[in-house]
């Protein structure tokens, strides 16, 4: 079996979020397919580290990003555990793959969760041109690259001018092979029923997402300011939309005042399935931040129907959702609420979506990459 060591320069067990949950179970199915070590944050819980070894030898400070006594740490390591590849989730440990790749002899993977300075360009930060000339040297000292979408893969062939060969897309991944069956839905949505005092015959919308991420914070608006008046002008709708996410800012406090005008903000909740196995509709009106919408892909696997924007569905073929997802162009609020309404598929997601991103299937193209 080939021996890797992975680098997670951040907290991820116990995973709760997106960005979470791809690397923890991209790490659970990947170990069933190579020898897996991974080196990561102390404030990591090595008991939810499923099938593969944790080492917490990285500080939690910001300063763990420059700090260059790793390089003799985790050298040691390569030398002990006979390491053949290095991977680095996110090029942030760029500097130190590179080095380590020419004084250990191992092969360099970089895996990449978005095109970083895009991602931050999209969002305001005035660095993100020095992050591109960061993201372009590590990605061309890489022997492989892995990225989370076709689009993705392509921006860096082109832009970066990495050779098409050492770039592979894994993408993020779903847990589960197969949809909940109408048991589960029906007992999902009677916990949504009872815990918000819901109507039965409500169209439950669902929107979730970390809310002090930007572009989740400017769906937010989109959803109050925008979508949500066009649905109330529909009198025979009805309906109630969700939003779940952690980080609302103070000033979007009067979204808690919103339950009135059918917006219920259920705030951080500590298990996400029921809300996607008991709703009817994701909605998905995000703009910005770059990459693949890991909400949308859990969204599809638990058979939801889905109304998204352009930019929000890059990385998920409308060829495999079987009329699941609706795509609206970005920024067309009014036609974006009329598919709400308009959405009654009672169809179920293909097989092929699950083909394309269980982890099982992304692990083994991952490991046979290497």
């Amino acid at each position: 079996m080939t021996n890797v060591l992975s680098i997670v320069s951040y907290q991820f067990l116990p995973a709760k979020m997106g960005g979470q949950k791809g690397i923890a179970f991209f790490n659970r199915f990947f170990s069933k397919e190579v020898n897996l070590t991974c080196i990561t944050t102390e404030n990591n819980d090595g008991n939810y580290a499923d099938g593969y070894e944790l080492l917490n030898i990285l500080s939690n400070s910001k300063i763990r990003y420059i700090n260059p006594f790793y390089f003799f740490t985790v050298k040691k390591i390569i030398k002990d555990k006979k390491i053949t590849h290095l991977l680095l989730e996110h090029p942030y440990y760029g500097w130190l793959g590179i080095l380590l790749k020419h004084f250990c002899k191992v092969k360099l993977v970089i895996h990449s969760h978005n095109i970083e300075s895009v991602r931050f360009k999209s969002t305001g930060k005035w660095w993100w041109k020095i992050l591109e000339y960061y993201e372009e040297l590590t990605y061309k000292n890489a022997d492989t690259c892995f990225f989370i979408s076709d689009e993705d893969r392509g921006y860096a062939i082109d832009h970066f001018s990495i050779p098409r060969q050492k770039c592979t897309t894994i993408t993020y991944g779903f847990e589960l092979n197969s949809v909940p069956s109408p048991e589960e839905k029906i007992a999902a949505r009677d916990f949504l029923n009872t815990t918000y005092s819901l109507n039965k015959q409500d169209k439950l919308l669902l929107f979730n997402g970390t809310l002090h991420y930007k572009p989740n914070l400017d769906a937010v608006d989109v959803i109050i300011k925008k979508i949500n008046p066009i649905l109330l002008s529909f009198t025979d709708f009805k309906y109630k939309i969700l939003i779940c996410g952690k980080g609302l800012p103070e000033a979007y406090n009067e979204l808690y005042e919103y339950k009135n005008n059918n917006i219920i903000y259920a705030g951080f909740v500590d298990d996400i399935t029921p809300y996607f196995i008991g709703s009817d509709i994701f909605i998905n009106p995000v703009i910005d931040g770059g990459g693949i919408k890991t909400k949308l892909v859990e969204a599809l696997g638990y058979n939801m129907n889905v109304v998204t924007t352009v930019n929000g569905a890059i990385g998920v073929p409308a060829t495999i959702t079987n009329n699941k997802m609706r795509i609206v162009n970005n920024n067309d609020w009014e036609l974006f609420a009329n598919q709400i309404i308009t959405t009654n598929t009672s169809a179920i997601i293909s097989p092929a979506f699950f083909e394309h991103f269980y982890w099982k299937e992304i692990a083994k193209k991952a490991a046979n990459t290497l």
